[in-house]
């Protein structure tokens, strides 16, 4: 399976995927856990370009191009490998990211990003996604409290932007409700914990 996490900042993914990988390992489950952008050397770097530095380095267009040269290398290196293996693969966000991140926030051609997702994604797409709600003020309270202030260039877009990006993952739910799974990330770790396993198994 190809699990993916999704949603906006501080809303708690990076903690809900360590524990379903703890949950599919123990019933035993090759787990592969991995993130975007990033997941290899080369996307690593473009990482570091779009999550650190000026607010107004790059216009959604080129942050777009930069999300999907890392994804290239990121589904050409290790998730499909993996996938190929018959291993599961759980990332933390991928694909919805840049339509919610540079298409409804930001702005970008959503034209641009199917071209790109058909081209970069082509056929390997997540068979599950979480999606974590939360209202954008308490995320971004969250994310601040967390520290990581060396990641934080789209926390400080301002808050427009990211009641925008909470619009554009709801979006992305209603029109792929099959796929993708609406988490109420205000709820305790071990709430969460339990919706997950419950889609997962259901």
């Amino acid at each position: 399976m190809f699990i993916t996490f999704e949603g906006g900042e501080g809303t708690g993914k990076s903690t809900q995927v360590k524990l379903l990988a703890e949950r599919l390992r123990a019933e035993g489950v090759d787990v592969v856990i991995t993130r975007e952008p990033g997941g290899t050397p080369a996307a690593e770097s473009l990482r570091n370009l779009l999550v650190s530095g000026d607010v107004n380095s790059w216009t959604a267009e080129a942050e777009a191009l930069l999300n999907y040269a890392a994804r290239d290398s990121h589904l050409n290196e290790i998730i499909r490998p993996a996938l190929l293996a018959g291993k599961t693969v759980i990332c933390d966000r991928f694909m919805d990211s840049t339509r919610a991140y540079q298409g409804y926030a930001g702005g970008c051609s959503m034209n641009l990003i199917d071209i790109l997702e058909a081209k970069i994604v082509g056929s390997t797409k997540p068979n599950l996604t979480f999606v974590f709600d939360l209202d954008p003020i308490i995320g971004l309270k969250r994310a601040k409290d967390r520290g990581a202030e060396n990641e934080d260039r789209f926390e400080r877009k301002g808050l427009a932007f990211h009641q925008k990006l909470r619009d554009g993952f709801l979006a992305i739910v209603q029109a792929d409700p099959y796929r993708c799974k609406i988490i109420d990330a205000a709820k305790n770790i071990a709430e969460i914990d339990a919706a997950n396993w419950k889609h997962l198994r259901g």
